[in-house]
């Protein structure tokens, strides 16, 4: 009796393709930007402590090497058969826990517009969904053909700048299809559909990011989301994973962090600028999140 063959996965050799796009256009590790201006391509030999940062709206696509998101209290993790969409502003921790010299960990990071999705629904020939309940931001889905292919081909074009501006608004205008012909394409749409609850939640976290150093004020959030304060707790945390008090010390705690360690500053003085009253709770909190005090961490990343 014999064994039957093993069956290679079909994305494989697409993968394998990606990823030397990736290396052809990368001159080592880090982050970098491309001639397409919502498209860059990430690179790291090396496995690497949490990162934490602030995330537009952005899908990630992982040729090589496996990553794992933070979100609240909620753990994501994605490599190569799977991809990662942010369809908010959120502030997130990543971690890249699978990466080698001999396979690094590479991955494609495109931006887009919300609006766009709005747009591409509204000409599409089906109905636009009901404004439904609300949709958490980020999710991560298993990758398919058609979508790993209209990603290679936009990356492809970093070969040919020439076509660049007449070809790559096309083809992102595909992947964002692509995604919308997929099992969560719902988790897109209700962020960019005006009236829905996660649209209205957009717009309060907007404002939050827009006056994130003055103190919250639940009321005035509740009316420009227009709802009961309770009801925007609840739909905020299904939005983001966190209530929009905890939101906004992520932004707070995040930005103080990049000015500590851009500039000579006093940790007090940069609390007050960020919006604590309180240097003391500044410390405690800022070690709740990164694991040290402020200047224990600073020294810490800096000597990394």
């Amino acid at each position: 009796m014999t064994n039957s063959p093993t069956h290679q996965d079909p994305l494989v050799p697409y993968q394998t393709e990606l990823a030397q796009l990736i290396e052809n256009n990368t001159d080592g590790d880090g982050i970098h930007p491309t001639v397409i201006p919502a498209l860059s391509m990430i690179r790291n030999s090396v496995t690497t402590f949490p990162s934490f940062s602030v995330h537009e709206p952005t899908i990630c696509f992982v040729a090589q090497g496996t990553k794992v998101v933070i979100l609240g209290d909620e753990s994501y993790t994605y490599g190569p058969s799977s991809y990662l969409v942010v369809s908010l502003v959120l502030p997130v921790s990543a971690q890249i826990i699978q990466a080698t010299p001999d396979s690094p960990y590479l991955c494609v990071q495109l931006k887009f517009d919300p609006k766009d999705v709005l747009d591409l629904m509204n000409g599409m020939d089906q109905p636009v969904p009901a404004k439904g309940d609300s949709q958490r931001a980020l999710f991560v889905a298993k990758a398919r053909f058609p979508l790993l292919d209209a990603v290679i081909r936009l990356v492809r074009l970093l070969d040919n700048p020439e076509d660049v501006p007449v070809l790559s608004p096309l083809i992102i205008r595909e992947i964002l299809y692509r995604l919308l012909s997929g099992g969560q394409s719902n988790a897109l749409i209700q962020i960019a559909m005006s009236g829905s609850s996660s649209n209205r939640i957009a717009n309060v976290v907007q404002r939050i990011k827009q006056n994130y150093t003055i103190p919250l004020r639940i009321e005035e959030l509740a009316s420009i989301a227009n709802m009961a304060p309770s009801t925007l707790h609840r739909h905020f945390k299904e939005v983001t994973a966190m209530s929009p008090l905890q939101y906004q010390k992520q932004l707070q705690l995040q930005e103080a962090r990049r000015i500590l360690l851009s500039e000579s500053a006093d940790a007090a003085d940069v609390a007050f600028q960020v919006g604590y009253e309180s240097p003391s709770q500044f410390s405690r909190e800022y070690a709740r999140l990164f694991g040290l005090p402020p200047i224990s961490d600073i020294n810490r990343l800096r000597r990394e």
